[in-house]
């Protein structure tokens, strides 16, 4: 068995191969339930336990496991701890451990971008960035490795940790801007990026200009929204990765829904119909397109499978 540490995850999966790897799982299919929770602290720890398992009969297993104990920032270590193993399907056999939070950064990254491919006009030029963290560095990388990006503007409530990400970034488009601004921000991007914790709205539908791509990456809990209604209205309905993910994990969707604002119908295609031909995506340069994510599993395994290839057999 092999270990993948977060930098051979980061060396192993170029961006272009990453994207096409997902592209291809999306469009072939796997089993991918959706992820268990498990409340693992007791009384006294608020501990959980997530698992995220995928597999292809006869070819290979995978399987994520993530804890999060939130209240870890007051000793001083991380709140969430992630791994990920890899079986062979043809017989069980173990083929690699490999850094969970690395290859949930990047499969996220990639997911947003392979939407993009559909939803955002090739002419897009300006990338806005809003969230400092760890899955917004690699937003950020993956999008100027597809696009042709020309100005990257990061925002963040704190300046400092915006430059910070700026400084981390190094020079990967021509024009890097930090800000504050999300109403600037937002108003200025011709692709629009969130990987935030916000529970309300910074993403306000009024302030995007014709042909905006959305890329709603950070809401993951039913508590949690980047997009307000506008958004949705605008976009005439949004893209997800996963009916069934979206529909029911994330406030983005399950808010606006439960408000009668929007329907079931007003998803109008997940990433399995895009990469198939299912639905054509953007269909004019002047139209707003919106994606919601919130992760599955088929990403986490067709990562995991593309990182590994060269040493399965």
């Amino acid at each position: 068995m092999k270990t993948y540490s977060a930098q051979d995850v980061r060396e192993g999966l170029d961006w272009p191969d990453l994207i096409a790897a997902l592209k291809a799982a999306f469009a072939q299919g796997v089993e991918a339930p959706l992820r268990q929770h498990l409340h693992v602290g007791g009384d006294a720890i608020n501990g959980n336990l997530l698992l995220m398992p995928a597999w292809q009969a006869g070819q290979h297993i995978g399987v994520k496991l993530v804890t999060v104990f939130p209240e870890n920032d007051a000793v001083g270590l991380p709140a969430v701890a992630s791994v990920y193993t890899l079986f062979d399907g043809r017989n069980g056999t173990i083929i690699g451990q490999i850094d969970g939070g690395e290859l949930t950064a990047r499969r996220t990254a990639a997911a947003s971008v392979l939407a993009a491919t559909f939803l955002a006009r090739t002419s897009a030029r300006n990338l806005v960035i809003l969230g400092t963290g760890r899955v917004s560095k690699n937003l950020a990388q993956a999008y100027c490795a597809i696009f042709a990006i020309d100005k990257l503007t990061l925002c963040s409530r704190s300046l400092d940790k915006t430059q910070a990400l700026a400084t981390e970034l190094g020079p990967i488009a021509p024009n890097v801007v930090t800000t504050t601004d999300f109403a600037s921000a937002v108003s200025d991007a011709d692709i629009l990026s969130t990987a935030t914790l916000a529970k309300t709205p910074i993403v306000l539908g009024e302030l995007l200009r014709p042909g905006t791509h959305v890329d709603l990456v950070g809401s993951f809990r039913a508590d949690m929204r980047e997009a307000d209604d506008a958004v949705l209205a605008r976009a005439g309905g949004i893209f997800v990765d996963t009916f069934e993910g979206a529909s029911k994990e994330t406030g983005d969707i399950t808010i606006p829904m439960a408000a009668g604002t929007i329907t079931q119908e007003s998803l109008l295609a997940d990433l399995a119909m895009l990469c198939r031909g299912e639905h054509p995506g953007r269909q004019s340069d002047t139209a707003i397109t919106a994606f919601k994510s919130v992760g599955t599993a088929l990403e986490d395994l067709a990562a995991a499978v593309a990182l590994t290839a060269p040493d399965r057999d």
